[in-house]
């Protein structure tokens, strides 16, 4: 009767988490792919590929750490 509140909060959460980890990916792979086609990137393009692909991977752990899965129905 008590936990139902934490169990949803849990779900929505894991949720939240798993959609900001597929717009951290697609910010990720389209820097990625401006780098790739730039024939001179500037630092700051480069940078900010970094700092996203440090955010993406710590999503990722953090994902891994509560065990949180895509439901596909």
């Amino acid at each position: 009767m008590f936990f139902r509140k934490k169990g949803k909060l849990r779900m929505e959460e894991n949720e939240r988490l798993l959609n900001h980890i597929e717009v951290t990916k697609e910010r990720y792979d389209n820097q990625r792919q401006l780098i790739e086609h730039s024939v001179d990137p500037s630092e700051d393009v480069i940078s900010r590929m970094k700092l996203t692909e440090a955010k993406y991977s710590f999503l990722i752990r953090e994902a891994r750490i509560r065990r949180a899965r895509k439901n596909s129905l």
